[in-house]
């Protein structure tokens, strides 16, 4: 599903991988080889057996989880993963999310062995949006996707189109070199640094508030309804799994 499953950097302390292997909805797993201590970034429940059996297989410590923001479109393992595995659930210190064990704020700092995990405030999408950085990478939620996806809608649960388009300024911060790893993007999606991003990307090109709303507007009524929202956001908010789940039965 992506171009560096996979892929080991700095000098294969670091592993860095997608995991899901169907579904639009990205997890990420970052783990320092050198202690076995893993992170994993935006877990979905619907694969919570998947990320247990790797977890074992590779004899992996659990230190991390980390949700980039309060989804609508799935349910988060982040609080079940800890309830298991008694790790960390990492989010900023602005989500109104329960279950959160480890609150963040703007360009704070975490280590997972010697691998810098960096948290950057980028409200909305929704109003606890954070981009997560590691050397290489940064894991931008919704926040931002790559090339014509442009970047996440705003008219869900304390979307603002106006902290959003301001939010963009956070993209300054980074060299550029980084690789784009979203939240959501088709499956097949070759995630792409954020240099080109700031080519291809259509939101990146804008030069008003205006038509970054134009362009938010048009997506809204594309994409219509999120149809998993009404299950989703109660169980991510009180970090609890319904009885029925729709599309799991």
């Amino acid at each position: 599903m992506s171009n560096f499953k996979g892929l080991a950097f700095l000098a294969c302390v670091m592993h860095f991988e997608q995991l899901n292997e169907e579904g639009w909805a990205m997890t990420y797993l970052v783990v320092d080889e050198s202690t076995n201590m893993a992170a994993l970034i935006d877990p979905v429940f619907d694969f919570m057996d998947a990320y247990v059996s790797r977890i074992a297989k590779e004899g992996l410590t659990l230190q991390y989880v980390i949700a980039t923001h309060t989804h609508a479109d799935h349910i988060t393992a982040c609080f079940s993963l800890r309830e298991r595995f008694g790790c960390e659930y990492v989010m900023s210190h602005e989500t109104a999310s329960l279950g959160v064990s480890h609150y963040v704020d703007d360009e704070e700092k975490i280590m997972l062995g010697s691998i810098p995990i960096q948290f950057h405030f980028c409200p909305g999408h929704t109003n606890d949006s954070m981009i997560v950085h590691v050397p290489g990478y940064i894991m931008t939620g919704d926040f931002l996707f790559n090339g014509e996806g442009g970047v996440g809608r705003d008219d869900l649960p304390s979307g603002r189109l106006q902290r959003h388009w301001d939010s963009l300024s956070v993209l300054d911060r980074f060299t550029g070199h980084e690789v784009v790893c979203s939240g959501h993007d088709p499956p097949g999606t070759v995630m792409q640094p954020l240099d080109w991003n700031r080519t291809h990307n259509p939101i990146l090109q804008m030069d008003s508030f205006e038509d970054f709303v134009t362009w938010q507007n048009k997506t809204a009524e594309r994409l219509g309804g999120v149809s998993k929202i009404r299950v989703a956001v109660p169980a991510n908010l009180f970090a609890e799994i319904p009885e029925n789940i729709p599309w799991l039965d």
